[in-house]
This record gives C-alpha cells, sequence and structure tokens, in this order.
C-alpha cells in the first residue's frame, strides 16, 4: 500500500498547524525546519544513499 505525496503533506501540514497553535511561531519554524531535514534525508535514502557514508564522513571530519 503506497502513501500519496498528497497525504504526507496533509499530514505535514497538520502538524505545522499543532505547533503553530500549540507552540507558537517558534514551534511552527522548529517543525519546518525538522521536517525539512527529515524529507531530505528520506529522499536521500531512497536514492541510494547509506547510513554508513554519513558515519565515515563524520570520523573524517573529527580528524
Amino acid at each position: 500500500m503506497a502513501v500519496s505525496k498528497a497525504f504526507i503533506g496533509m499530514l505535514a501540514g497538520m502538524a505545522l498547524a499543532f505547533a503553530g497553535f500549540f507552540g507558537g511561531f517558534g514551534a511552527f519554524l522548529l517543525v519546518a525546519a525538522l521536517g525539512g531535514v527529515g524529507s531530505a534525508a528520506g529522499h536521500w535514502l531512497d536514492s541510494g544513499g547509506r547510513v554508513q557514508d554519513l558515519r565515515d564522513g563524520f570520523e573524517r571530519g573529527r580528524r
């Protein structure tokens, strides 16, 4: 069963609406930013990215 992009967009909009209503504008921005990061990470993983690549990059940056 595939979930449509319209349904995912509706859920994201509802999450932003609840955050804005109950937490104010700061919470709205936080939810929007974290949603963008999650969306980018999901797209990267779907297109063939591996979690191991992230770990390796982090280790190289620490040296």
